[in-house]
């Protein structure tokens, strides 16, 4: 019997298992998961220990028992356009940096806020600002299995994502009259997005005038995206370097560094967690590593197995010049 005879039934089931494994990937997730996968890989959830040495340094110390008090570094906004600021904020525990947020304000009144989708997962970063002509782009909120937005979302005054949805956390907002950040403790997200032309609700508010709103487990880490005002009507986008901050600590962190925010919302994180700037000399590109979870008594760590650094994004907010 020849090699190839021999290997034939095993090469058959292999291929069956794997059309299989596909036809369910796109019955669960439509062309989105295929799609991701074959362009930018996959990842798998691990069981790891507090000090496993497949975490980030950062990431140790976040797990440790009590965790280290933050502090914000020193740090200066530097101007790359009219209207435009970025600057780099380390986060400092016990004398060491832990983290780093990279920093974006923006003057809504000289750059327009749009919010896109693209369900197809065929978008990274630079595809994004090559699309839009954007000089920033960002992850924005929660996207579902099949790409879409999984929370409701305004795109060119077309609204994505589920219309029955119950929202007491937060929306950021782009009209001609306002652009920035809403609290949705005592408003209507739906009232809202009557009145702007982009828009999306997500969660949870970091910084508002009310008692906080988190309910997340401390052992569940990554990188982290946001979007804020400062009391000027600034726009602030935040991504965060490392993976030290669950979601209460770095409400916690927002609330004492020097960044004059009056409210900031969480926006997706993990590997999605990506920020660009691309305007004049300056140049930033950044996507995250890091993400762990709690579940089933054990901490459990994402790791990439397969594909590029550079992931899809389906869901962002883009900064383009008036």
């Amino acid at each position: 019997m020849s090699r190839l005879s021999r290997f034939g039934p095993w090469a058959a089931a292999v291929m069956l298992v794997g059309g299989v494994a596909a036809i369910c990937c796109y019955a669960y997730m439509g062309w989105f998961g295929p799609d991701v996968v074959a362009r930018h890989g996959g990842s798998v959830w691990v069981a790891v220990k507090p000090n496993d040495p497949r975490l980030s340094a950062s990431m140790r110390v976040a797990l440790r028992d009590p965790v280290p008090l933050a502090q914000p570094g020193p740090f200066q906004w530097a101007s790359r356009a009219d209207g435009l600021e970025t600057t780099e904020l380390p986060v400092i525990a016990e004398g060491n940096e832990v983290d780093r947020l990279l920093l974006v304000r923006i003057d809504p009144a000289k750059y327009r806020f749009e919010t896109r989708n693209a369900p197809a997962g065929d978008r990274d970063l630079a595809a994004w600002m090559n699309q839009l002509h954007a000089v920033v782009v960002t992850n924005g909120s929660y996207f579902g299995p099949n790409g879409t937005p999984a929370t409701p979302f305004l795109s060119d005054r077309t609204q994505l994502g589920p219309w029955n949805y119950h929202a007491t956390h937060g929306a950021f907002l782009a009209s001609d009259q306002f652009t920035g950040v809403q609290d949705l403790q005592q408003q209507d997200w739906r009232v809202l997005f009557r009145q702007a032309r982009f828009g999306m609700v997500s969660y949870p508010l970091l910084l508002g005038p009310s008692p906080s709103r988190i309910q997340a487990d401390h052992r569940w880490l990554a990188n982290r995206t946001f979007i804020g005002n400062d009391s000027s009507g600034r726009i602030i986008l935040g991504t965060t370097k490392e993976a030290f901050f669950s979601l209460d600590r770095l409400a916690a962190f927002l609330n004492t560094a020097p960044l004059d925010l009056t409210l900031a919302l969480n926006l997706d994180g993990g590997s999605v967690a990506c920020q660009a700037v691309v305007i004049a000399n300056f140049a930033r590109e950044f996507c995250g590593d890091w993400e762990t979870k709690f579940e089933q008594g054990k901490i459990q760590l994402l790791q990439r197995v397969i594909g590029r650094r550079r992931p899809a994004i389906p869901v962002v907010v883009a900064v383009v010049p008036k």
